[in-house]
């Protein structure tokens, strides 16, 4: 799973960081990912679950979640 923030949509509500504060951060007035972040939440199903969902409460939808095929 690839997660990032698009920062041109992104207009800092920090949900994101609220449902997810182990794979997202609220830095400079927007949401970003942490470091190694996207590895952890392919492994553990209960961080993929809380992307998944922060994804789609995001207010401004800015967060884009890619699915990989390894």
């Amino acid at each position: 799973m690839k997660i990032s923030v698009d920062r041109s949509q992104c207009y800092g509500s920090a949900e994101c960081a609220h449902r997810a504060p182990a794979v997202f951060a609220f830095e400079d007035g927007y949401g970003v990912v942490h470091p190694g972040a996207a590895q952890a939440a392919a492994v553990d199903p209960r961080l993929r679950e809380e992307v998944r969902e922060a994804a789609e409460k995001c207010p401004s939808q800015a967060i884009v979640l890619t699915e990989r095929e390894e």
